[in-house]
Protein backbone atom coordinates (compact mmCIF):
# COMPACT_ATOMS: atom_id res chain seq x y z
CA UNK A 1 0.00 0.00 0.00
CA UNK A 2 1.11 3.57 -0.73
CA UNK A 3 -0.12 6.29 1.64
CA UNK A 4 0.44 10.00 1.13
CA UNK A 5 -0.20 12.01 4.29
CA UNK A 6 -0.93 15.67 3.70
CA UNK A 7 -0.62 17.99 6.69
CA UNK A 8 -2.50 21.26 6.34
CA UNK A 9 -3.38 22.16 9.91
CA UNK A 10 -1.93 25.40 11.28
CA UNK A 11 0.30 25.24 14.37
CA UNK A 12 -0.14 28.98 14.84
CA UNK A 13 -3.81 28.44 15.62
CA UNK A 14 -2.60 27.27 19.01
CA UNK A 15 -5.50 24.87 19.22
CA UNK A 16 -5.49 21.35 20.55
CA UNK A 17 -7.19 20.36 17.30
CA UNK A 18 -4.14 21.37 15.23
CA UNK A 19 -1.85 19.40 17.52
CA UNK A 20 -4.20 16.43 17.35
CA UNK A 21 -4.22 16.54 13.58
CA UNK A 22 -0.44 16.60 13.21
CA UNK A 23 0.00 13.97 15.90
CA UNK A 24 -2.45 11.62 14.18
CA UNK A 25 -0.84 12.29 10.80
CA UNK A 26 2.56 11.32 12.17
CA UNK A 27 1.09 8.31 13.99
CA UNK A 28 -0.39 7.08 10.70
CA UNK A 29 2.98 7.55 9.03
CA UNK A 30 4.66 5.59 11.80
CA UNK A 31 2.14 2.73 11.68
CA UNK A 32 2.33 2.57 7.88
CA UNK A 33 6.12 2.41 8.03
CA UNK A 34 5.97 -0.39 10.60
CA UNK A 35 3.64 -2.38 8.32
CA UNK A 36 6.06 -1.98 5.43
CA UNK A 37 3.92 0.41 3.41
CA UNK A 38 5.33 3.08 1.16
CA UNK A 39 4.68 6.37 2.97
CA UNK A 40 5.01 10.04 2.09
CA UNK A 41 4.41 12.96 4.44
CA UNK A 42 4.03 16.41 2.90
CA UNK A 43 3.24 19.84 4.30
CA UNK A 44 0.84 22.10 2.43
CA UNK A 45 -0.98 25.34 3.21
CA UNK A 46 -0.51 26.57 6.76
CA UNK A 47 0.88 23.12 7.52
CA UNK A 48 4.21 24.33 6.10
CA UNK A 49 4.69 25.96 9.50
CA UNK A 50 4.86 22.57 11.24
CA UNK A 51 8.50 21.55 10.58
CA UNK A 52 9.77 24.48 12.68
CA UNK A 53 7.55 23.39 15.56
CA UNK A 54 8.14 19.65 15.28
CA UNK A 55 11.93 19.99 15.36
CA UNK A 56 11.81 21.69 18.77
CA UNK A 57 13.06 19.18 21.33
CA UNK A 58 10.35 20.18 23.80
CA UNK A 59 7.49 19.70 21.33
CA UNK A 60 5.29 16.76 22.37
CA UNK A 61 5.44 15.28 18.84
CA UNK A 62 9.21 15.75 18.37
CA UNK A 63 10.07 12.08 18.93
CA UNK A 64 7.31 10.90 16.63
CA UNK A 65 8.38 13.42 13.97
CA UNK A 66 11.96 12.19 14.16
CA UNK A 67 10.74 8.59 13.83
CA UNK A 68 9.10 9.38 10.48
CA UNK A 69 11.43 12.13 9.29
CA UNK A 70 12.81 9.84 6.60
CA UNK A 71 9.43 9.74 4.83
CA UNK A 72 8.90 13.51 4.81
CA UNK A 73 9.05 14.34 1.11
CA UNK A 74 8.66 18.08 1.29
CA UNK A 75 6.68 21.23 1.77
CA UNK A 76 4.87 23.21 -0.90
CA UNK A 77 7.01 26.14 -2.04
CA UNK A 78 4.11 28.45 -2.79
CA UNK A 79 2.35 27.60 0.47
CA UNK A 80 5.51 28.14 2.52
CA UNK A 81 5.93 31.50 0.85
CA UNK A 82 2.36 32.61 1.56
CA UNK A 83 2.48 31.42 5.17
CA UNK A 84 5.94 32.86 5.89
CA UNK A 85 7.57 29.49 6.42
CA UNK A 86 10.09 29.25 3.57
CA UNK A 87 13.17 29.90 5.67
CA UNK A 88 12.08 27.70 8.56
CA UNK A 89 11.24 24.82 6.20
CA UNK A 90 14.69 25.08 4.65
CA UNK A 91 16.37 25.40 8.05
CA UNK A 92 14.70 22.15 9.11
CA UNK A 93 16.09 20.33 6.10
CA UNK A 94 12.68 19.72 4.54
CA UNK A 95 12.76 20.01 0.73
CA UNK A 96 10.78 22.92 -0.70
CA UNK A 97 8.87 21.40 -3.61
CA UNK A 98 7.42 23.22 -6.60
CA UNK A 99 6.64 20.51 -9.14
CA UNK A 100 3.28 22.08 -10.01
CA UNK A 101 3.69 25.37 -11.88
CA UNK A 102 0.75 27.61 -11.13
CA UNK A 103 0.49 31.19 -12.33
CA UNK A 104 0.76 33.75 -9.56
CA UNK A 105 2.64 31.40 -7.24
CA UNK A 106 6.23 30.33 -6.76
CA UNK A 107 5.08 26.82 -7.67
CA UNK A 108 3.23 24.29 -5.58
CA UNK A 109 3.85 20.74 -4.41
CA UNK A 110 1.76 18.59 -6.74
CA UNK A 111 -0.85 16.63 -4.84
CA UNK A 112 -2.23 15.33 -8.12
CA UNK A 113 0.98 13.38 -8.60
CA UNK A 114 0.14 11.17 -5.63
CA UNK A 115 -3.37 10.52 -6.92
CA UNK A 116 -2.11 9.82 -10.45
CA UNK A 117 0.43 7.36 -9.06
CA UNK A 118 -2.22 5.46 -7.10
CA UNK A 119 -1.39 6.67 -3.59
CA UNK A 120 -4.10 6.68 -0.94
CA UNK A 121 -4.19 10.26 0.32
CA UNK A 122 -5.15 11.32 3.82
CA UNK A 123 -5.47 15.00 4.72
CA UNK A 124 -4.92 16.22 8.26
Amino acid sequence: MKTAIIIMSDPKSGSEEALGRVFNALALASESKQKGDEVAVVFNGAGTRWPAELTKLAHPANGLYNAVRDVVQGASCGCAEVFGATESVKACGVPVVKDHALAGTAGLLSLRRYIAEGWQTVVF
